[in-house]
């Protein structure tokens, strides 16, 4: 295993695996054979039908921000995107509470409020997302949990059941990590439902999460995944 590198006040990502994971493309065919059968959770169940009626009732652009964490990549989302309806999901009740009141208000210019935080399973939600057929142009998963150790794989999204319901949400997706096999490996994972992307390097000025400022004030490189459909 590598040892650790201290960056700052944020530690680099440290794994026991050196390329992509030889069984991802086994685990990924697995789960397009055999889709997820999970009972959905009676709150994300809860959660999609009252976010769904303004989905369906909005005309225009719908983003969806998957793991928002706080909130606020979803704030700064609607407020570079004023005409579209930004979607943030998160698990944690604690998180989607949170207050960040230095996007809530924009130099006067008044209250960012085409966005909506909703608690829910993104496991069960995604599967929701994709049978209401959600017009979503553009798909954001940024910084989400790496799940470094090999051992692991299947705890990353797109190791998991849900991948291939990940990859049908969004015109464009969108995702953002400070590890690049992370990247590397959802992008063989897209390819195997015939999905090509592109990876780069991300040039942080605004900051879109409070992991993207930690990392770049640590000297860490972002990059991204950029899918389109």
């Amino acid at each position: 295993m590598n040892n650790t590198e201290i960056t700052g006040d944020s530690k680099a990502i440290v794994t026991n695996q050196p390329g992509i994971h030889e069984k991802l493309a086994e685990i990924v065919n697995k789960h397009i054979a055999h889709p997820s059968q999970k009972p959905i959770q009676a709150h994300t169940q809860q959660a999609f039908d009252e976010i769904n009626k303004v989905v369906q009732a909005f005309i225009g652009e719908v983003i969806l921000d998957s793991c928002c964490g706080v909130g606020q990549s979803t704030r700064l989302l609607a407020k570079q995107n004023p005409a579209a309806l930004v979607i943030g999901v998160d698990k944690s009740a604690h998180r989607i509470n949170r207050n960040v009141d230095e996007v809530e208000h924009d130099n006067g210019q008044g209250k960012v409020e085409n966005y909506h935080l909703v608690r829910a399973d993104l496991n069960d939600f995604y599967r929701l997302v994709v049978a209401a057929n959600w017009p979503v142009t553009k798909h954001y998963i940024l910084y989400p949990n790496p799940w470094p150790k090999a051992k692991h794989v299947q705890r990353r999204w797109h190791g998991s059941a849900v991948f291939p319901q990940i990859i049908a949400v969004g015109q464009e997706i969108i995702l953002r990590s400070n590890w690049l096999l992370y990247l590397e490996e959802f992008q063989v994972a897209a390819s195997v439902l015939s999905f090509k992307g592109d990876i780069s390097t991300v040039n942080v000025t605004q900051p879109l999460t409070p992991f993207e400022a930690k990392f770049h004030a640590s000297g860490q490189q972002c990059w991204q995944l950029h899918i389109c459909k």
